[in-house]
């Protein structure tokens, strides 16, 4: 496939990975081709910090000096099978009923490491923090959080305390 195919068209296929702290990161389209670049500000203008790998995505792409690089992210879905072998006992447990019965609760990161696995939020209105775990960022379709990022999430009260169950970036969290 030509790279004149693929430029200036809209595009849909697979994260095939996106590191935050390089900035940068691959799509895979579903066409074949030449992998395409994701910038970190194309994913912010879209309203996301990180993206979990293999989450379909549909982009609108440029030919550049480099190569097709995406220009803009038109819709992002994530993986379908992220947490399968998850050891996180507390998922597993989840009723999909209950969950869709959750209020969405705004909240901000208090901090995220991605490497731990873990981190934790302060859900607005509420002196309790909500502890935030990989397998449900990558369900959620994200890969990583920033501290001060602002965020919808849905939690439920774990073993250990309030813990979230989904992660939404802010303008998603809204739309809802």
């Amino acid at each position: 496939m030509t790279d004149e195919i693929l430029t200036g068209r809209t595009l849909t296929g697979r994260v095939k990975w996106f590191d935050p702290a390089k900035g940068y990161g691959f799509v895979i389209t579903d066409l074949g081709g030449p992998d395409i670049l994701l910038h970190a500000n194309v994913l912010r203008n879209f309203g996301q910090s990180s993206v979990a790998d293999g989450s379909r995505i549909e982009l609108v792409t440029q030919e550049t000096d480099r190569g097709i690089q995406a220009v803009e992210i038109l819709m992002i879905e994530p993986p379908e099978n992220p947490g399968a072998g998850s050891t996180l006992t507390d998922l597993v447990e989840i009723d999909e009923a209950v969950l869709a019965d959750t209020e969405i609760e705004p909240a901000r990161v208090k901090w995220f490491d991605k490497a731990k696995g873990f981190g934790f939020a302060n859900a607005f209105g509420s002196a309790e923090d909500v502890f935030l775990h990989i397998e449900v960022l990558r369900r959620s379709g994200l890969a990583d959080l920033q501290p001060g990022e602002a965020i919808g999430l849905r939690s439920i009260d774990g073993k250990r305390g309030k813990m979230a169950v989904e992660v939404l970036v802010w303008e998603s969290a809204i739309q809802r």
